[in-house]
């Protein structure tokens, strides 16, 4: 009886080391965890993203007004007999 208490306790000295340090132990497991966390948070940032770039996508195929706005702040572009003006801050003395 005394060598049966022994070799379960062993047993369970055993599957308790594996469950804590041997290969997809607890801790692995919980690390995973967070892994997957982080990159689910990655996954909604750029599925946030890419919904404004379907939006801005849409607004230049659909309407002038959303290219014309790309024109002037991207390109610089300003139309026919329009006058561009530019102000530039003063900048003060450095004395």
């Amino acid at each position: 009886m005394r060598l049966l208490k022994l070799v379960f306790l062993c047993i369970l000295i055993a599957l308790q080391y594996r469950l804590w340090f041997g290969k997809n132990s607890l801790p692995d497991y919980w690390r995973m965890q967070q892994e997957v966390l982080r990159q689910a948070e990655a996954n909604e940032r750029l599925a946030q993203r890419n919904q404004v770039l379907i939006a801005d996508i849409a607004d230049l195929r659909e309407g002038d007004t959303a290219l014309e706005e790309r024109a002037r702040n991207e390109l610089g572009l300003i139309k026919r007999e329009e006058t561009f003006f530019r102000l530039v801050p003063i900048k003060p003395d450095s004395k």
